[in-house]
């Protein structure tokens, strides 16, 4: 069994075998990754060791001790974050030996082909239609708010392989190569100005059938597994106290206090309260996540990032007055990330408008908090037996 005594002796011989100052960053990362010290939970050959997921705080103390490079998780938190476990789960050897290495050392970022125009909170009536050629998938359609797809290699494809069947049965999950013929990325402008945002349309996309991800018609079962690492992912940061959209106008309380009133100060003393409260579950979410997969608990987590982000930077925009709605870039840039914190404050209060539909809607994820986490009874739905093909849509 290894405990915190063998991952600090291992982390020690990867850092004398390459020293963090002389050694080139990639190179570093492929050695950890190779010695089983990149996520310590996966299993060796895989970047681990088959250690319990708490004891990854040990190694990255030691890597930070020492000045070591880390992955950037934040430029590809799609592979990492919904990917990487999906692939762990349910992708063949093959599949786990050529894509995990180079997602972790974030040599290919990943983006994820889930949302439609027309199937967004209902994904199961996505219409993306992948016909088999032989050893082939030949796909069709159009994905939407795709996230880094203009900086992506590979994607998650979810697309209906049946369409006589009822719509969460007729779906395949395969990985798609963003550099094939027929995959088109087009920027979608957002209310910040920036285009981090893509729609993504597949004409004639040839995919191998040993690039498919889980059996055939077994899609939602297989995507599950990635909506549920992303809700975690987005609601269950790791933060510090005061960190994330508590922090900059906790700052600027405390360094401007021309700018308080007692109703700003009842409002923000509720709010700081309330990001602590959600801080803690997060850590207690992440305590339960060492003995299994995530559940729908994570939705609950996304739900309050949501609403504390849009609240705290209402909010904040209030503590600031005239200056408050000024945003210091509006030109159209395509960002590898979304940067919060390093922003103006009208930055936060725009892009904070996306984070009740990215990652799934509150409206949809207050459902699924009801029916899976509270036992409460289920919508009517008239279309569950219903063949996708007889769908009004």
């Amino acid at each position: 069994m290894t405990d915190a005594a063998e991952l600090k002796r291992r982390t020690a011989e990867l850092l004398a075998a390459h020293p963090p100052a002389t050694t080139e960053r990639l190179d570093f990362l492929r050695a950890r990754f190779d010695a089983g010290l990149a996520w310590v939970h996966y299993p060796e050959g895989l970047g681990g060791l088959g250690a319990a997921r708490s004891l990854q705080a040990v190694v990255d103390a030691e890597l930070e001790a020492a000045g070591a490079p880390d992955n950037d998780p934040r430029r590809n938190g799609i592979g990492l974050g919904m990917a990487a476990p999906t692939i762990l789960k349910y992708g063949a050897e093959e599949q786990k030996q050529r894509f995990l290495k180079p997602l972790w050392t974030g040599e290919e970022v990943w983006c994820q082909l889930f949302s439609e125009p027309g199937a967004g909170s209902d994904l199961a009536g996505l219409g993306t239609r992948a016909v088999r050629e032989g050893d082939e998938w030949v796909v069709n359609g159009q994905k939407v708010w795709t996230s880094s797809a203009h900086n992506a290699r590979w994607a998650i494809l979810i697309a209906r392989t049946d369409p006589d069947v009822p719509k969460h049965a007729g779906i395949t999950y395969f990985l798609c190569d963003m550099t094939d013929p027929g995959v088109d990325v087009r920027p979608l402008r957002q209310i910040t100005g920036e285009a981090e945002f893509n729609e993504v349309f597949l004409t004639d996309v040839r995919i191998p059938d040993a690039r498919r991800l889980g059996a055939i018609g077994d899609g939602w079962k297989v995507a599950q597994t990635t909506l549920n690492n992303e809700r975690v992912a987005i609601g269950g940061m790791r933060l510090p106290r005061e960190g994330g959209m508590i922090g900059p106008v906790s700052k600027t309380w405390r360094e401007r206090p021309e700018l308080r009133t007692h109703d700003l100060h009842q409002r923000l003393l509720k709010l700081w309260v309330e990001a602590e409260v959600a801080r803690l579950t997060g850590e207690r979410l992440r305590q339960q996540l060492v003995a299994g997969q995530p559940g729908p608990e994570g939705a609950g987590m996304k739900l309050a990032f949501a609403r504390l982000n849009q609240e705290i930077s209402g909010l904040e925009v209030e503590l600031r007055g005239e200056e408050g709605l000024l945003y210091d870039d509006w030109t159209m840039r395509r960002p590898e990330l979304v940067d919060f914190v390093g922003r103006d404050a009208g930055y936060r209060y725009l892009r904070s408008k996306g984070n009740s539909i990215e990652g799934g809607t509150s409206e949809v994820l207050l459902n699924i908090v009801a029916e899976r986490v509270l036992g409460l009874p289920s919508e009517p739905r008239t279309d569950k037996d219903v063949a996708w093909k007889d769908l009004a849509r």
